[in-house]
C-alpha cells in the first residue's frame, strides 16, 4: 500500500490567498460595521454621497483646465496636498481603519512579504481609495496631451494611488504603538487644532491668490512639489506632454523608487512589530521609579513651597497629561497667536487685536474645578475656610499665569513686528494684561458658581448632558464681566487719543498691568467664600461626567 504525500501548494498560490481572505475580511467587516447601527450607516452614506459630488465636481475642473497653461500647476499641488493627507491621517485618526490594525495579527504565523501584499490590496477596499484614484485620473485627463503622456498617464494613476494608500499604512505601522496609547488619543484631540490652522493657512493663500488674480504665484511650489513622490508622477505626465521624455521617466522612477521603499519600511515595521516585545509597561515601569526616586522633580523644585507650590505643580500636570485639559490649552494657544498674525499678514492687523490671546488663555480659568471630575472630594478634603479656598484658587490662577503672562508677551512683540509698528506696543500690552487680571477674576467666580462636569469618555463633549446651559452662563457671562471690568483702562486709552496724548501713552503698561492685578485679586476674594460654602454643590455638579 503506497501512501502518498500531497505536494505543498505553491508560494503563489499561498500569496493570492491570503490576499483574498484579507479582502473579504475587510468587506466582511465593514459589512457588519455597517449593521451596528443606522447612525453609522447613514454617515457611511452621507460621506460616499459628499465624497462623490467632491470628486465629479474636481474631475469636471480638471477637465474644463485641460490645456490651460496653469493645469499642471494646479494637478500637481492637488495630489501633493493629497498624499499629504494620506501621511497624517492615521496619526490624528488612528481609529480610522481598525479592521487593518496590525497589531491583531502578531499572534498569526504569516511571512511578511505575503502579509504586506494582502494587506496593500485590502486597503484599497474603501471610499478613500477609490476617490484618491478618480482624483488621480482627473489630474492626468487635465495634462495628458499626446500618445506619450496617455502611456505615462496609465502608469502614473496607479502609482499615485498605490503610494498614498502605502504611505498611509507605513505610517500608521511604524507608529500603532504610540497611536493605541495615551499619547495617541492626545494627537486624536488635537486634530481639531490641526484642522483649525490649516483652514487658515487655506483662507490665507485664498486671499492671496485673490489680490494676484492668476495662480502664477504658486508656480514656484509646484516646480518643488512636482519632484516629490506620489506628484512627481503627475509631473511625468505634463512633462511627456511637452516632450520631455527623460525628465517624465526620471519623475515616474522617482514615485516608483518612493513606492518601494515605503513599502520596505512598511514591512519592517510590521517584522519589528511581530517578533518583538512591547516595552511601554517597562518604559512606564521604570519612568516611574525614576519619579518615585527624584523626589518631588524639577517642575516641583521651581515652584513655591506648601499647598501654593502643590496646587500649581498639580494644575500643570493636568495641562500636560489630561487629554481634554491639553487639547483646550493647545487650541487656545493656537487660536491666540494665529489670528492676530494672520491679520497681521493680511495687512489688516493692529497690535491690540492681540489682546485675543489674552481672551483665549483667560478663558482656561473658568470652571477650575471641573477639571478635578470626582476627585474633587479630596481637594474639598482640604478646604475648611475662605482662606483655605482663596489659597486654591489663587494657587491656580498662578499656575495659569506662568504660561499665560509670558506667552501674551511673546505674541504681542511678534505681532508687532509683522506688522512693523513699535509705538503701540505698551499700551496694547497694558490693556492685554488688564484683560487677562479681568479673565482671571471672573473666571475664579464663575467656577465658584457655575461648576460643570467635563466628561473623559465621551470624545469631543467638554460639558455632561443636561449642564450646557452652565456652561454657556459661565463662559458668556464671563465674557461679558471682563469686558466691562476692563473698561476704566479702555476709558484711559481713549482719553489719550482724543486730548492728543499720545506721548504718555506708555503709562498704559504699568497701568493695566496694576489694574489686572488688582481686578484679578478682588475677584478671587469675592470667589473664594462663595467656593467655601459650595463644596457639596461643586462636589456633585463635576462628578456627573
Amino acid at each position: 500500500m503506497t501512501v502518498t504525500t500531497p505536494a505543498p501548494a505553491a508560494a503563489p498560490a499561498a500569496g493570492s490567498s491570503l490576499t483574498s481572505v484579507f479582502v473579504r475580511l475587510k468587506l466582511t467587516l465593514l459589512r457588519n460595521g455597517l449593521r451596528q447601527s443606522g447612525g453609522r450607516t447613514a454617515a457611511y452614506i452621507v460621506t460616499i454621497v459628499f465624497g462623490a459630488l467632491f470628486v465629479a465636481g474636481t474631475v469636471l475642473g480638471f477637465v474644463l483646465l485641460r490645456g490651460h497653461a496653469d493645469a499642471g500647476t494646479v494637478a500637481v499641488l492637488l495630489v501633493g496636498v493629497l498624499a499629504l493627507s494620506w501621511a497624517v491621517m492615521p496619526l490624528f485618526i488612528p481609529s480610522g481603519d481598525e479592521t487593518l490594525d496590525p497589531s491583531r495579527l502578531v499572534m498569526l504565523p504569516l511571512r511578511p512579504r505575503p502579509l504586506v501584499r494582502a494587506l496593500l490590496v485590502a486597503s484599497l477596499v474603501g471610499v478613500g481609495p477609490v476617490l484618491t484614484l478618480f482624483l488621480a485620473v482627473g489630474a492626468v485627463l487635465a495634462l495628458a496631451q499626446g500618445a506619450a503622456a496617455v502611456v505615462f498617464a496609465v502608469l502614473a494613476v496607479p502609482l499615485v494611488t498605490l503610494t498614498c494608500v502605502a504611505l498611509s499604512r507605513a505610517v500608521a505601522a511604524a507608529n500603532i504603538r504610540l497611536l493605541t496609547s495615551r499619547k495617541g488619543r492626545d494627537l486624536a484631540l488635537l486634530s481639531g487644532v490641526v484642522i483649525a490652522v490649516g483652514m487658515q493657512f487655506v483662507n490665507l493663500g485664498a486671499q492671496q491668490l485673490g489680490r494676484a488674480g492668476s495662480l502664477e504665484s504658486l508656480e514656484p511650489a509646484a516646480e518643488v512639489v512636482g519632484w516629490l513622490p506620489p506628484a512627481s508622477a503627475i509631473g511625468a505626465v505634463e512633462s511627456a506632454g511637452r516632450g520631455e521624455y527623460a525628465v517624465a521617466v526620471a519623475r515616474l522612477l522617482l514615485t516608483a523608487a518612493a513606492l518601494a521603499a515605503l513599502v520596505y519600511w512598511w514591512q519592517r515595521s510590521l517584522v519589528r512589530l511581530m517578533v518583538e516585545p512591547d516595552g511601554s509597561t517597562i518604559g512606564a515601569a521604570s519612568d516611574a521609579g525614576r519619579e518615585k526616586s527624584a523626589g518631588p522633580g524639577r517642575l516641583g523644585g521651581l515652584l513655591p513651597e506648601g499647598r501654593t507650590g502643590a496646587v500649581m505643580e498639580r494644575s500643570l500636570r493636568y495641562i500636560w497629561r489630561d487629554p481634554k485639559t491639553k487639547a483646550a490649552w493647545v487650541t487656545s494657544l493656537a487660536v491666540g497667536l494665529i489670528l492676530p498674525l494672520f491679520n497681521a499678514f493680511q495687512g489688516g492687523g493692529s497690535l491690540y487685536f492681540a489682546c485675543f490671546a489674552s481672551f483665549m488663555l483667560g478663558i482656561q480659568m473658568y470652571n477650575q474645578f471641573g477639571q478635578d471630575t470626582s476627585a474633587f472630594w479630596m481637594v474639598a478634603q482640604t478646604i475648611a475656610t475662605k482662606a483655605d479656598a482663596y489659597a486654591e484658587l489663587r494657587a491656580r490662577a498662578l499656575a495659569l499665569l506662568t504660561v499665560t503672562l509670558p506667552y501674551t508677551v511673546f505674541v504681542m512683540v511678534v505681532t508687532g513686528a509683522v506688522i512693523g509698528d513699535w509705538t503701540e506696543l505698551a499700551p496694547a500690552l497694558g490693556m492685554a494684561l488688564a484683560l487677562l487680571g479681568a479673565m482671571m477674576a471672573s473666571g475664579a467666580v464663575a467656577s465658584a458658581n457655575f461648576p460643570y462636569s467635563i466628561p473623559q469618555d465621551s470624545g469631543y463633549k467638554n460639558v455632561a448632558p443636561g449642564q450646557g446651559g452652565l456652561a454657556w452662563i459661565s463662559i458668556m457671562g464671563g465674557m461679558v464681566v471682563s469686558a466691562l471690568l476692563c473698561a476704566p483702562v479702555i476709558a484711559f486709552l481713549i482719553y489719550l487719543h482724543v486730548a492728543d496724548l499720545e506721548g504718555l501713552l506708555w503709562l498704559l503698561l504699568p497701568a493695566g498691568a496694576l489694574y489686572g492685578v488688582l481686578v484679578g485679586w478682588a475677584g478671587l476674594k469675592v470667589a473664594a467664600p462663595r467656593a467655601a460654602r459650595r463644596l457639596p454643590e461643586i462636589l456633585a455638579a463635576v462628578s456627573k461626567g
